[in-house]
């Protein structure tokens, strides 16, 4: 077991872009960016677990450059000014821990519901030109994304929120502009250099709704996925409640895998990994690494498990599992 997640820190390349591991830090919103922009300890945050292993960060999810992506006055957006230099901060000290970040571009479309404390509104549907004002507030995010120093990309096109509630029939029953997360993908890729890594995150599972599906079949999905490739995407990142789960039957494939088969592009497998500390040295483990080293995906995405753990890769790398920590609902709250 040593030897085999000593493996997992050896360096890697995806899309070009060399790794230092095959682990990825998953996007979790942190709400931590005051009025938006973020700070020295953002950077921090960031850097601590770029320094302990991490290969790829993925930033919590950034708003793009329009006043209808979010509401919440502490979430990062992804502008010039402010915001962009309070990236360029953050993106140097990953960098000079070794580490490589990912900005996830994020609107959160009409799957939001009033908070106290924030303004209530009724969602409207988007018509005519509406659809370009979007498409180029993420190319102007994108720009940003590269100025600021940003390895890599992804788009948020996951669990319900804008760009997926086009490819769900209960958000988009006739599924009109089914194609309208593909050009946001075209859009960004125009944006951003050639050499740059464009990461796709979809979903099937929604945050209110985990029975969801965008495809009932591997075919439809192709057509989602392919749509997505052809558009410009290099990396498809699935995202699972559980990494072990099939998701069509017939197949033990999970999401990730799926993603990979249909389309060839490499892909990050994520879902419920290393929440407890008996998983570090738990048959669930050695499932994870048995998927990938028979090139079911590419890289293996940690969400929750890094905020009370920040050095969890190293302590897994090194077999040190007694120095990890069970997952505690507190951890949420902390910021280290």
């Amino acid at each position: 077991m040593t030897a085999a997640t000593a493996a997992l820190v050896q360096p890697v390349t995806l899309a070009g872009l060399p790794l230092t591991s095959q682990f990825v830090m998953a996007p979790m919103t942190r709400e931590r960016s005051p009025r938006g922009v973020p700070t020295a300890e953002n950077a921090a945050y960031y850097r601590r677990r770029a320094e302990n292993g991490v290969g790829l960060i993925i930033t919590e999810g950034v708003l793009v450059d329009h006043p209808s992506a979010g509401h919440q006055p502490d979430v990062p957006r992804l502008t010039a000014g402010a915001a962009g230099a309070g990236w360029r901060h953050v993106t140097s000290e990953v960098h000079a821990a070794g580490g490589r970040i990912a900005a996830q571009l994020w609107h959160l479309g009409s799957e939001r519901e009033p908070v106290d404390g924030y303004p209530s509104w009724t969602p409207a549907t988007m018509t005519g030109r509406d659809f370009d004002t979007i498409i180029a507030a993420y190319a102007e995010s994108a720009r940003v994304a590269v100025r600021a120093g940003f390895d890599a990309v992804e788009v948020h096109a996951a669990h319900g929120y804008l760009l997926d509630e086009f490819l769900w029939p209960v958000t988009n029953p006739t599924l009109a502009h089914r194609d309208f997360p593909a050009e946001v993908v075209r859009a960004i890729r125009a944006e951003i250099p050639s050499c740059m890594p464009l990461i796709v995150r979809f979903s099937q599972f929604k945050e209110r709704d985990y029975s969801a599906r965008i495809a009932e079949t591997p075919a439809e999905l192709a057509t989602i996925l392919e749509g997505l490739r052809a558009a410009g995407a290099d990396v498809l990142h699935a995202s699972q409640r559980r990494f072990w789960e099939p998701v069509f039957g017939g197949s033990d494939r999970n999401l990730a895998g799926w993603a990979k088969h249909l389309t060839g592009l490499p892909s990050i497998t994520v879902g419920s990994i290393g929440l407890t500390r008996g998983f570090a040295s738990s048959a669930r483990l050695r499932e994870l690494l048995e998927r990938r080293e028979q090139g079911e995906y590419d890289l293996i995405a940690l969400g929750r498990v890094l905020l009370g753990n920040p050095a969890w890769v190293t302590h897994v790398g090194a077999g040190r599992f007694a120095e990890i920590n069970d997952y505690r609902k507190e951890d949420e709250v902390r910021y280290f």
